[in-house]
């Protein structure tokens, strides 16, 4: 016979090698263990990385003798009787894998009481008890993994450096404590504490002792409840980024798991906010009925799918997106204490291109003087067929009024702010830093507005709007556009020829892999039309799909970038005046649609901290 039963150890090693993947894994599914038998403390001491010991102790239910040896045979679990309990899974652990995986590579020594009578001791070598005896009766449970893969070296070859292990332990830990904040955890390494929470329940104190007291200041929460789902947790500023996404934490009914899906609507929520390359600090706690979701897709239990998929991300989406259009994002500069190279006793002056410096007053009126400011040109980039107050201003000749008054804001922009509730406060314009900065005050200090990424939010809010409600037309080419594409691109053209016709894109072939356009949707940005159809094939490739709203978002944010003031151009008070309240009346004034700031404050307490006013 060539076909024949694996022998009982072979078999559990090859099992573990999907459960147990390195230390991290071992400390999950022990913890997990924990806080399924309802612990409310949770200790783990790690030595060398997991590599020397591991070690969980916990103030659970505990196990009496008998359901001790038994929770080490594979498969054994307490959580699941018949197929329908599969489909209501409310606890972290269920399929019986992970304390068989772990003996079988491990020497594990398991001390359990249920705390009504005296507990019991069992050592296990290569998954076979080889010692039991009488233990306290302090209830819970404690269990050491000592020399992690002595019967499978081979697998400690693919361990990385001890810091790499000690990393994805700690990333572990951190993810259990923000998905169970009610649960106090303490995580020691070569005895020497990495982080404690206090098990109060208080989520944003764990973010604090997570990911520390600056990041938790800026923390907003969000809820949303609907029939099918209760979603709750707090989303970092957009001031606050980072390079990857692995600081969202996605937890569903108390378990952290990874979603790529979920994790784009959470950025989608974020839209235009976030800087290209940038993801936030997101934890996302969601409740839904078991039903909804399925956890039995993965070994490790990290992923999981969903049943109602479409309308838990718009939820989440929707849900992120109110919570920012409710809140002043306008990022405060905090000043560390810097000794002064030289002491000055001058007056404070301001200063600006082709004018000698001017002593300023100190009240915070917008006051100009005309020789202040420097006299240009009107700016070229300011495109005219956009009917903005910021335009109206460059077609006008460049003259410099002596003094600008609030009242004089158009009574179209003063009935336009006052339509929602007011985000940026009025800002009066003192001057220009570089030709790229607009400088403004009012009585809660000094402003920095980057006037280019100002005027992309100003058109690209603009252009978003009229592309979103465009006319079903196509315009007729006097020149047809050709294109030359690979041999992928033309078989996904040809395969997905309805889909583009279907959106007013007819491809006509031209030759070997060339073709023609003779006419395109009439909502197609002049001097960008090549663009957007390349778009649409790259979409098309990625998704199998044409997503019309996500090519005229990325057209607004074109044309708005390419069509807006640069740096390095001086404007008039009056230019500037009117820019800062076009601003003042677009829907996200924070951020350009790049995901780069619009304006930093210095607050008078800061300013007056920087000039030793105050100590």
């Amino acid at each position: 016979m060539k076909i024949k039963q694996m022998p009982t150890e072979l078999a559990n090693k090859i099992a573990a090698g999907e459960v147990v993947e390195r230390p991290a894994s071992v400390v999950k599914e022990l913890v997990e263990n924990s806080i399924d038998a309802n612990s409310t403390s949770i200790k783990v001491e790690i030595v060398e990385a997991g590599i020397g010991q591991i070690k969980v102790i916990d103030n659970g239910d505990g196990m009496t003798a008998a359901d001790s040896e038994t929770a080490f045979l594979p498969h054994a679990t307490s959580k699941i009787r018949t197929e329908n309990d599969l489909f209501h899974v409310r606890t972290l652990g269920f399929r019986g894998e992970a304390l068989a995986s772990i003996a079988a590579v491990s020497k594990l020594t398991v001390k359990t009481s249920t705390g009504d009578e005296a507990g019991i001791t069992l050592h296990l070598e290569g998954g076979k008890v080889v010692e039991r005896k009488k233990s306290d009766a302090r209830k819970g449970t404690e269990i050491t993994v000592d020399q992690l893969f002595y019967n499978t070296p081979a697998r400690l070859k693919y361990m990385k450096s001890l810091h790499t292990e000690l990393g994805h332990i700690t990333d572990l830990l951190n993810r259990l404590a923000l998905s169970h904040p009610e649960i106090r955890f303490e995580a020691i390494h070569n005895e020497r504490v990495l982080f404690k929470t206090a098990g109060t329940g208080d989520l944003l104190q764990v973010i604090s002792q997570v990911y520390g007291m600056s990041v938790a200041r800026k923390m907003l929460p969000i809820q949303y409840k609907s029939l099918d789902f209760h979603i709750e947790g707090f989303i970092a500023k957009p001031e606050v980024t980072r390079a990857s996404r692995n600081f969202i934490s996605t937890i569903i009914n108390g378990r952290y798991i990874k979603s790529f899906p979920l994790t784009k609507a959470i950025t989608e929520g974020y839209h235009t906010l976030l800087p290209i390359g940038k993801y936030p600090i997101v934890i996302l706690k969601i409740d839904m009925d078991p039903i909804l979701v399925d956890v039995n897709v993965h070994p490790t239990k990290l992923e999981v799918r969903f049943s109602k998929d479409k309308e838990l991300f718009e939820a989440v989406r929707g849900t992120i997106k109110k919570t920012f259009r409710s809140q002043t994002l306008i990022p405060e500069i905090e000043q560390r204490p810097v000794k002064p190279k030289f002491e000055s006793t001058q007056p404070s002056f301001v200063f600006s291109p082709q004018a000698e410096p001017i002593e300023r007053n100190s009240s915070i009126q917008p006051i100009f003087e005309k020789t202040q400011f420097a006299q240009t040109e009107p700016i070229a980039e300011y495109e005219q067929e956009i009917p903005t107050a910021a335009e109206e201003i460059i077609r006008e000749e460049p003259e410099v009024e002596a003094i600008v008054q609030p009242a004089e804001i158009p009574s179209s922009l003063e009935q336009k702010k006052n339509e929602g509730p007011e985000r940026v406060p009025p800002i009066y314009p003192i001057g220009q830093l570089q030709g790229t900065y607009i400088l403004g005050q009012n009585e809660n200090g000094l402003y920095m507005i980057d006037q280019h990424a100002a005027q992309e939010r100003i058109k690209y809010e603009f252009f978003r709007d009229k592309l979103g409600k465009p006319i079903k037309e196509s315009q007729e080419l006097l020149i047809p556009l050709t294109f030359e594409f690979s041999s992928q691109e033309a078989l996904f053209i040809e395969e997905y020829r309805e889909a583009f016709e279907e959106v007013g894109l007819f491809f006509e072939p031209f030759g070997h892999r060339s073709y023609i356009i003779r006419s395109h949707p009439n909502w197609f940005p002049e001097g960008f039309e090549e663009e957007v159809i390349r778009e649409m094939i790259e979409q098309i490739m990625n998704e199998e799909k044409v997503n019309i709203e996500a090519i005229r978002e990325d057209a607004a944010i074109m044309m708005s970038c390419k069509r807006s003031i640069k740096a390095n151009h001086y404007l008039t008070e009056k230019d500037m005046f009117r820019l800062l309240e076009d601003l003042r009346t677009t829907t996200d004034p924070f951020t350009c649609p790049h995901g780069r700031p619009i304006i930093v404050h210095f607050t008078t307490y800061e300013l007056e901290k920087m000039f030793k006013r105050i100590m």
